[in-house]
């Protein structure tokens, strides 16, 4: 079940369920131009969920 404080990414039968805080950090280091592979180091989630997000 989904809440309003969890997002669920689904790409390629691989679900991952991240905060909303985390979701709007992985924005905001998109917009500092960090880089995917910089961003998924610094908050410890796959870089296939981060290129979610920013896609």
């Amino acid at each position: 079940m989904q809440t309003a404080s969890t997002k669920i990414w689904e790409r390629m039968g691989c679900s991952w369920e991240l905060s909303e805080f985390k979701h709007d950090t992985v924005l905001g280091c998109h917009l500092c131009n960090k880089s995917i592979r910089d961003i998924s180091w610094l908050l410890n989630i796959p870089r296939s969920a981060v290129s979610g997000i920013i896609t």
